[in-house]
């Protein structure tokens, strides 16, 4: 039988890979059955706000009405959402879909998912090893979504060349999204109760609405950084990069997928590498020290004169992107108490979700106009480095637990 680290790692495998399988052509097929840019815009906001709203339902009540019982929920709305997605064109009832089921844009973790399983994993492990199994967790991702968007991107093109419309490719991309998350369902029933909560150490009229009760204050504050963090980042989501390249360079979908492919291999590299630098000079100035970079190379994307100098700028800067990945979530567990976790996990990860839900709208909108086509980038990379400057200012003195 697997032991709940094992399978813990496998459903972010599976669940990776589901993302980036559907991430390369989500705009695409949105556009396929007669969405304009605004509309999709407002589509994917929208998608991320319902996912926001489940996410804080269910994590704030996690620990205790039961995480094994929040994830497999979880798991049945990303079948829901991809059903509903495949059966139908009509805005209203996609709309629907995007509130209520668990679709991910972006490629990245989306849902309850990731704020559970971190709260589990720390339960599991020894304070000393956290940041290190936390880098190992998001290279598994990371390499998943590269897996997923390599071979989506193949997939669509072989059954496009293999007589399929396009249309016809991409809802078959959504069928294996659906079933994905029946997988991942039967894999959660095999968690053991070592991952939940046994007992509490103060009573429960303690803690708030929120699932928080003695980590409260630096939760929130945190939770409001990451959101700034997160609305920068919306503006390109995967989706929408590999929109702007299709319409930038002309560049198919087959080639999309090795380009993410590529991207998200090196963003699984610089997390790992994370696990490292934070060992020598702290999780704080790992996550502000690699993110500032990272975004100014992400501001230089659209002023390259052709595909291979974008791709390029763009791959250097996936590969110290994700430092602030595992480090941000080691700090996040690293500082509030073991019991507030999955409540704090949740809660940071829903305000990055409300935050990023806030920009694709706009970029969307900003797509419909070639002028503008750019300035998505340069409204991501300058606001997160405002969040990298404010974060190192409120967090460089505050020191988490195996620190």
């Amino acid at each position: 039988m697997m032991t709940d680290l094992t399978l813990l790692f496998l459903t972010r495998l599976i669940r990776m890979f589901a993302y980036g399988f559907l991430s390369i052509a989500l705009v695409l097929y949105l556009a396929q059955i007669g969405l304009t840019e605004p509309d999709i815009g407002l589509l994917l906001t929208l998608t991320l706000i319902g996912d926001a709203l489940i996410s804080l339902g269910m994590t704030t009540k996690a620990d205790r009405w039961g995480r094994r019982r929040m994830l497999i929920i979880g798991a049945l709305l990303m079948t829901l959402a991809g059903v509903i997605f495949v059966l139908t064109h009509q805005f209203a009832f996609l709309v629907l879909a995007a509130i209520i089921g668990i679709l991910s844009p972006s490629g990245n973790e989306i849902g309850p998912f990731l704020s559970i399983e971190q709260a589990a994993l720390s339960q599991l492990l020894p304070d000393e090893k956290r940041t290190h199994i936390f880098a190992w967790y998001n290279l598994v991702g990371s390499f998943a979504t590269a897996g997923g968007a390599l071979c989506g991107g193949l997939l669509a093109h072989f059954l496009q060349t293999d007589g399929f419309t396009p249309l016809e490719a991409y809802r078959a991309l959504l069928m294996g999204y659906a079933g994905s998350g029946m997988v991942l369902a039967i894999l959660f029933l095999q968690l053991s109760p070592t991952v939940e909560i046994r007992t509490f150490p103060t009573t429960l009229a303690n803690y708030n609405w929120l699932g928080l009760h003695r980590s409260r204050n630096v939760v929130l504050k945190l939770s409001t950084l990451f959101a700034l963090d997160a609305f920068g980042g919306g503006f390109i989501v995967q989706s929408i990069l590999a929109y702007w390249f299709h319409l930038k360079f002309g560049v198919e979908i087959g080639l999309l997928g090795g380009i993410f492919f590529a991207a998200n291999i090196l963003a699984g590299i610089s997390a790992l590498l994370a696990a490292r630098i934070a060992a020598k000079i702290g999780l704080i100035n790992t996550m502000v020290f690699t993110h500032i970079p990272s975004n100014i190379l992400l501001i230089l994307v659209p002023f390259m004169p052709n595909l291979t100098s974008a791709v390029s700028v763009l791959l250097i800067r996936f590969s110290i992107s994700q430092m602030d990945v595992p480090t941000r979530q080691s700090y996040t567990m690293a500082v509030v108490a073991p019991e507030e976790r999955s409540a704090a996990a949740g809660i940071t990860g829903i305000a990055r979700s409300v935050g990023a839900a806030l920009s694709p709208g706009l970029s969307g909108w900003l797509l419909a106009y070639p002028a503008l086509l750019s300035v998505p980038f340069f409204l991501a990379g300058g606001v997160k480095i405002g969040y990298d400057l404010l974060l190192y200012y409120s967090f460089r003195k505050m020191k988490g637990a195996g620190e």
